[in-house]
């Protein structure tokens, strides 16, 4: 039987104004991505979609890919693309 993975998630600028909070817990099955994350937050949070194609992922503050696997007590931050000169 498959263990839960609990993970905290982060929002930034824009993302946490559109969840209406700065952060979430997710939890589920242990062999879960941030894509598995990321797609539960957008179904948690419709407005969230409008940036699904352009976050930068970072997991304990280390930037990752969406397959890469969570862990438990993983910290998933989301950030939307910055601009600026």
């Amino acid at each position: 039987m498959a263990e839960l993975t609990r993970v905290d998630i982060l929002f930034f600028a824009a993302l946490a104004e559109a969840a209406g909070t700065d952060r979430l817990s997710w939890e589920g099955q242990d062999d879960a991505s941030v894509q598995d994350v990321i797609d539960w937050c957008i179904q948690m949070h419709p407005r969230l979609a409008r940036w699904e194609t352009s976050l930068a992922t970072a997991l304990n503050e280390v930037y990752v890919t969406r397959d890469h696997a969570v862990r438990q007590g993983d910290t998933l931050a989301l950030i939307p693309p910055v601009s600026g000169g």
